[in-house]
């Protein structure tokens, strides 16, 4: 999902917080950036993460490249779509894993070495960039025979757009490899697991997500949704950041408020005029959602934090990737019940899970 406009971004600076905050647990997270005109929130979010991974495991606070996971990883979209004859998702979103998998398969590199934009360019606007890049997979996915040079024809239009990935760069007066940059901020990618709640599947056991953006197909463990929140509460309480995947396509996540409420029945018109009752939301009700449709893999973000309200109901507090201009810096605050009916997946490092939900 892409970010607000500039203009409602201006105006939603203007609100005031209808509900007041209580700190309980404030992690460590570079400042707010924004996705501007791109479908990689998967990218921004979960960088966000690792930044947060690199500075829990090493102490070094860095601004790390989002797009250099976005160059690395859109050729592989490319290859899954034609080695399916074009009967495959093909466009700008991926999943958390998508950067664990660049990070495994190229590195981290900081912003500077890799900003994906031309000189003098301040913004990203992937506009382009997708529909010259969907149009040419599509071409090729309808030929007879499929040239040996697609991969050179997409490697052309990445760099084109986002530019060639550096081999090395200086950091800090020494040299390193992308490789050696993670290495050196401590981040191993086979140390993070994802976790996904649904009925359709068992609880305990690991399978792959059936959601469009999956297109490399990652596995996500299964919990009852009682345990997911509780592990996701615990990791934060215990110094990890997450990495969430969630539907905000509700009218109750509201960017311009700083804040996702799930109303219960009869309060929608009241949200963010008054304190609402929220909704009871159990396992059959977010299935029923994940079953209909209503509830879709919309948007990736990151909780760096716990807060309590004035009434001591619990929120995580995310960092969303859609600039800062809303009441709390570009943060919401996530209730419980927003968290366990919308959430479709989070993603942590195993180490977090320790003590958490049982595996069934």
């Amino acid at each position: 999902m892409m970010a607000p406009s500039a203009q409602a971004q201006k105006q939603a600076k203007k609100e005031n917080p209808l509900y007041t905050f209580k700190t309980l647990a404030d992690l460590t997270a570079t400042s707010v950036k924004d996705q501007c005109l791109t479908g990689t929130c998967w990218s921004f979010s979960t960088t966000s993460f690792l930044e947060s991974e690199a500075a829990r495991i090493s102490g070094e606070v860095v601004d790390l490249s989002e797009m250099a996971s976005v160059r690395y990883t859109y050729p592989l979209k490319a290859e899954m779509y034609l080695r399916h004859h074009g009967l495959h998702q093909f466009g700008p979103g991926s999943l958390c894993h998508d950067v664990l998998n660049a990070a495994a398969g190229y590195g981290l590199v900081p912003e500077f070495a890799f900003t994906g934009l031309d000189a003098g360019e301040t913004e990203f606007n992937h506009g382009e960039l997708d529909a010259v890049l969907a149009a040419a997979v599509k071409a090729m996915s309808e030929q007879k025979v499929l040239s040996d040079d697609w991969r050179d024809a997409v490697d052309g239009i990445c760099d084109a757009y986002l530019g060639k990935l550096p081999s090395s760069f200086q950091f800090d007066g020494k040299t390193y490899t992308p490789e050696s940059f993670r290495d050196h901020l401590g981040i191993n990618p086979a140390q993070y697991v994802s976790l996904t709640s649904f009925t359709h599947h068992a609880f305990g056991e690991t399978f792959v997500l059936e959601v469009p953006d999956n297109f490399s197909r990652g596995q996500y463990l299964n919990l009852p949704i009682e345990d997911l929140t509780r592990v996701t509460r615990k990791a934060v309480m215990d110094g990890y950041t997450v990495a969430w995947d969630a539907d905000v396509s509700e009218k109750g996540f509201s960017f311009r408020n700083g804040m996702a409420l799930m109303p219960a029945e009869g309060e929608e018109g009241k949200m963010f005029q008054e304190v609402i009752d929220e909704a009871k939301v159990s396992q059959a009700s977010r299935q029923e959602g994940f079953e209909n449709h209503t509830t879709t893999d919309d948007h990736l973000m990151h909780i760096v934090g716990l807060a309590q309200d004035q009434n001591g109901n619990e929120y995580f507090v995310i960092k969303n990737s859609w600039g800062d201009g809303n009441p709390y810096g570009g943060r919401q605050y996530i209730s419980m019940a927003y968290f366990k009916a919308k959430t479709i997946a989070v993603t942590l490092h195993r180490d977090a899970m320790q003590g958490g939900g049982k595996r069934r």
